[in-house]
């Protein structure tokens, strides 16, 4: 008898693997591809323009691909596949509003969603997710946010009172980026949780879960490639107890900093989700007594909840899902958006000069600005509508064909094959990025100075060209924060949150920019950081000299 190799096995294992990637290879490369007369970069077959697409840097990429293929692009993704670059705005209207059902959430973002977050909104998709906004919608209405004016200015004076004593301390350079963060924070954790995270202090150590939130974003973005090759095939395998221990085992430093983060997000969630449940245990007036006075969002929803019936009612686990997300969506847009538009400010002191004294001549005429006057400023909310317009927090979002689908566009286009052509074939499983910022700043819709940051625009009657356009987003004519069924839901809440602060600021100081270059990354949420030569990852920041007026 022959002895059988103790290898065979193996290498009848591996032979079957080599065979069924050479397979999956050699089927990529015949496949014809659908989208391949739509006009788009060129891009190596294994990993296309995912790289260029998807880094830190890809504002050149996207500016290049609004410019020379407006509204709607081919770019080429990993084995000969495609991503659909969108802005036209009647496409972009099937996708966000008509025909949502079949454009929605790619599996790779609900999975990482639920990994990171929880089972939140971000995570959830179909009857969940309708359930979830069902039960959320009415504390982020315009009654509700009426009584978060309150919360909000108190917030907001321990921000402006620990800005003058960094002033009376004699420092001149401030880093705003850190200050909008932790205020945002504290914000949302007061209005959103019922919970103080920060004392708003100088000298006071910022709470685990600002750090935590605040590099999320940068720290995901070193995951790209792996996010979407690698996480797509490995999410559900074995339990999340194995998926865990094979996280630990790996000797993998940013993979473990990432799961730290998660880790202090959920853990953090648990402790005040525990916390709000046993003062609702002991009656309202346990609640009355915690921060936010049982007004927060999480107080509401939890009562809410109660008396929801059997099938309407969240399970614990979507409860606590919506803490995290809330609180990051609170936190980290809104931060951004606010260090942007004072970093705007600084660089043209005529504006910030005229909306300084809109502010101050409401402030003698009605004393503190309610919902309502905050809502007649007309300068302050051009301004901050022209930021999220130029600047959106969230440059772009991805939806994916789950089905085969026609796409129309309001602009036709000549084809690689010479044709004129109104419409795009998107097969089932094609992934779309949709370009909330080339639609929010395309010439076509809103003028040749549609790059250019204009306030002004806002104070007169906006074009035909933008009302006709048909923009299908839920603010204001823009793709800021999306449409549709998965439009944000928090954006009257940002809005207040942005007008309240600007106001308090900008009566007592006065800003100016620092010889120091801020780079913006594009990394999911924009995050400003400073350009320097580093070793690792640019240092999340937004130095502005500040002064007292």
């Amino acid at each position: 008898m022959i002895p059988t190799s103790p290898f065979s096995s193996l290498e009848a294992l591996a032979a079957l693997a080599v065979t069924f990637v050479a397979w999956k290879f050699l089927r990529a490369l015949t496949r014809k591809d659908s989208l391949h007369t739509v006009p788009g970069p060129k891009g190596s077959y294994l990993t296309g323009c995912v790289a260029e697409m998807f880094h830190a840097d890809a504002w050149d990429f996207h500016n290049s691909l609004a410019k020379n293929y407006p509204g709607i692009a081919r770019v080429p993704a990993i084995m000969g596949h495609s991503v659909l670059h969108v802005s036209d705005p009647k496409a972009l209207y099937h996708v966000m509003l008509k025909d949502q059902s079949t454009f929605d959430e790619t599996d790779d973002f609900l999975r990482v969603n639920k990994l990171v977050f929880g089972p939140g909104l971000f995570a959830t998709m179909g009857e969940t997710h309708r359930k979830q906004r069902k039960m959320l919608n009415p504390v982020f209405s315009i009654a509700h946010m009426r009584e978060m004016v309150p919360i909000f200015y108190n917030v907001g004076y321990k921000l402006r009172d620990s800005i003058r004593l960094e002033i009376s301390r004699g420092k001149t350079e401030i880093d705003i980026l850190s200050w909008m963060s932790r205020t945002a924070l504290e914000l949302i954790g007061q209005s959103g949780l019922g919970y103080s995270f920060d004392k708003l202090e100088p000298d006071s150590e910022p709470h685990v879960f600002y750090k935590s939130l605040k590099n999320l974003m940068q720290s995901q973005a070193s995951f790209a490639l792996a996010r979407i090759v690698v996480l797509p095939r490995v999410a559900d395998i074995g339990s999340p107890r194995f998926r865990r221990l094979v996280v630990d085992l790996l000797p993998w430093k940013r993979l473990h900093d990432l799961r730290d983060m998660v880790d202090v997000m959920h853990n953090t969630s648990v402790e005040i989700y525990e916390s709000k449940k046993r003062a609702l245990e002991m009656g309202d007036q346990d609640l009355a007594d915690q921060v936010g006075n049982g007004k927060d969002v999480m107080s509401i929803l939890l009562k809410a909840n109660l008396a929801a019936s059997e099938e309407e009612r969240m399970p614990e686990d979507e409860l606590i899902g919506q803490m995290s997300t809330i609180t990051f969506a609170g936190m980290d847009t809104t931060s951004n958006a606010l260090s942007r538009t004072l970093l705007l400010l600084s660089e043209h002191h005529d504006i910030q000069e005229k909306l300084r004294k809109e502010i101050i001549d409401a402030k003698r005429e009605h004393g503190e600005l309610m919902y309502d006057e905050l809502h007649h400023l007309p300068y302050l909310d051009a301004i901050c509508r022209e930021t999220l317009r130029l600047h959106p927090p969230v440059p772009f979002v991805v939806r994916q064909a789950n089905q085969d689908a026609v796409l129309p566009v309001s602009r036709p286009f000549t084809s690689l094959d010479g044709k004129e052509t109104n419409e795009v074939l998107v097969p089932h499983g094609t992934t779309l990025v949709i370009s909330v910022m080339a639609c929010n700043r395309d010439p076509l819709i809103w003028g040749p100075d549609a790059h250019e940051w204009k306030p002004e625009r806002w104070l007169s009657p906006l074009p035909d060209s933008v009302v006709n356009a048909k923009v299908p987003g839920v603010y204001s004519h823009l793709m800021t924060f999306v449409g549709g069924s998965r439009a944000c839901i928090g954006f009257k809440f940002s809005q207040l949150e942005m007008k309240v602060i600007l106001c308090l600021l900008l009566e007592s100081f006065r800003f100016d920019t620092t010889e120091k270059k801020i780079k913006w990354q594009f990394v999911g949420v924009t995050q400003p950081a400073i350009d320097e030569p580093s070793a690792g990852a640019p240092k999340l920041q937004m130095p502005l000299k500040v002064s007292l007026l």
